[in-house]
């Protein structure tokens, strides 16, 4: 997976139906202990609570997946979480959803429903960026290349570069994994092969 989308910032969402309260807590995670640490913050942090359900992924291919309905109906809480997160296609998350019930059943539909929204929610209300894989290198060129260079860049949509000015110029760039060897082709056209291409080494870089 060339690029895939994490959580920067956590976020919030609240939905409230017959007067039960979901509150739904996003957070960007690494490991299963991470998820679970969360998970008990959030169950003392409202200890009063009826219920705290989730679902997590783990994994630039998702290859942990876990939920729980908490003592809700099975299939009317975690899964409903869980479809939501794969749904936005996030990745390395954990959603946490607090019920304090209201005095009212609301029926599997409804819990669905409820979880669901507060889940999206809490995913709008948080900071969603894409991570890309990328190739990273250092060019040096000549005054005259500099100029070449960067409207190459521009024109492809690279934003990753730091320029040095010294007797040369030495560009540090990271370009999309996939544009790479297009990308130094250009270059080298450009340059009539002046431009000298470092070392490369795989780097991945955030766009919002």
């Amino acid at each position: 997976m060339s690029e895939y989308k994490i959580v920067a910032k956590p976020g919030v969402g609240e939905f409230v139906d017959k007067k039960s309260r979901f509150i739904a807590h996003v957070y960007a995670i690494d490991s299963e202990e991470q998820a679970q640490g969360y998970i008990e913050e959030l169950k003392k942090k409202y200890w009063d609570a009826r219920h705290n359900c989730y679902g997590y992924v783990i994994g630039k291919n998702n290859e942990t997946q876990r939920f729980s309905d908490d003592g809700e109906p099975s299939g009317t809480a975690g899964k409903p979480i869980l479809e939501v997160i794969k749904g936005n296609d996030i990745h390395n998350v954990l959603i946490v959803v607090t019920r304090y019930f209201g005095g009212t059943l609301l029926g599997t539909g409804g819990l669905i429903r409820a979880y669901t929204k507060s889940s999206q929610d809490g995913i709008e209300n948080a900071s969603i960026v894409c991570k890309i894989q990328g190739i990273r290198t250092k060019i040096e060129t000549d005054y005259n290349g500099i100029g070449k260079i960067q409207y190459i860049a521009a024109s492809m949509g690279i934003k990753n570069i730091d320029t040095i000015y010294t007797e040369k110029v030495i560009i540090d760039i990271t370009v999309k994994k996939e544009d790479y060897d297009g990308f130094e082709k250009k270059v080298v056209e450009a340059t009539n092969g002046k431009a000298v291409f470092g070392e490369k080494e795989e780097a991945e870089f955030v766009v919002e």
